[in-house]
């Protein structure tokens, strides 16, 4: 009990340890706050803005979510599609290998001059920085299907959907899941690349907004912000692959 007490302990006890250190140094050195600012002004901002911080992380984390959903309804087919078929593996892989390599900062204004100032092209940023992982992971997951268990469900006269729906799609439901946990970290820097791009709203903007107005605390709480979503999303996604797979250690 007592091992499993530190355990738990021992990352916000680092963390509450590097907060003071913190607070400490900008004390000690009398780091002006608009270079940076102190934990304690930091909190003090956030609460002094918070409706506007609240009302931010609302708009980002719908972009987020969106964005996150539609690339996961838009690898998965893909994917099927590319570990099934050895020509559309040969032909949209690497089509799909060339679109990921281009910087995403790069498109993310050509995307708001073509489709506008709407949300619908922030999350469609959203969409193209989040959605490969997935797809890669899926193809990997149903290429992973040990051999001798095909060639067993083939030799019982299993049919092809049979031995997707039995057999690949729960070996590729990890690698599903490992996707997401990298893809939804992508999805929040996807929202804020877009909204540093062109914006009204988001965390992205009010980043930009407060530090133009030298609100260096204002930008530091929003970035908090942006790093809590991350994490909280990252184990959302963990929570449910604990729900859905529950015969793996």
């Amino acid at each position: 009990m007592t091992s499993r007490f530190i355990d738990r302990a021992a990352t916000p006890l680092i963390y509450l340890a590097l907060l003071i250190g913190w607070e400490l140094l900008c004390d000690t050195l009398k780091i002006p706050t608009w270079i940076l600012p102190a934990p304690s002004e930091i909190y003090h901002s956030a609460v002094k803005w918070a409706p506007e911080l609240a009302s931010n992380t609302i708009v980002t984390l719908r972009e987020t979510v969106l964005g996150f959903v539609f690339a996961i309804a838009l690898s998965l087919p893909l994917a099927i599609i590319i570990s099934l078929n050895p020509l559309a593996r040969r032909i949209i892989y690497p089509i799909l290998l060339g679109l990921q390599s281009v910087p995403k900062v790069a498109v993310a204004p050509l995307i708001i001059l073509w489709f506008g100032l709407s949300e619908w092209p922030k999350i469609l940023v959203v969409v193209l920085v989040c959605f490969f992982p997935i797809l890669v992971n899926m193809v990997a997951g149903f290429e992973a299907a040990p051999k001798t268990m095909l060639d067993l469900m083939r030799s019982l006269g299993a049919s092809p959907h049979m031995v997707f729906r039995r057999l690949r799609v729960p070996v590729a439901l990890p690698h599903f899941f490992t996707g997401c946990k990298v893809a939804v970290t992508f999805a929040v820097i996807g929202a804020v690349i877009s909204e540093f791009v062109a914006a009204q709203d988001g965390l992205g903007y009010l980043i930009l907004t407060s530090t133009a107005q030298s609100q260096t605390p204002l930008a530091f709480a929003a970035i908090a912000l942006l790093t809590v979503l991350s994490i909280a999303l990252f184990h959302g996604i963990e929570f449910i692959e604990r729900r859905v797979i529950d015969w793996t250690p």
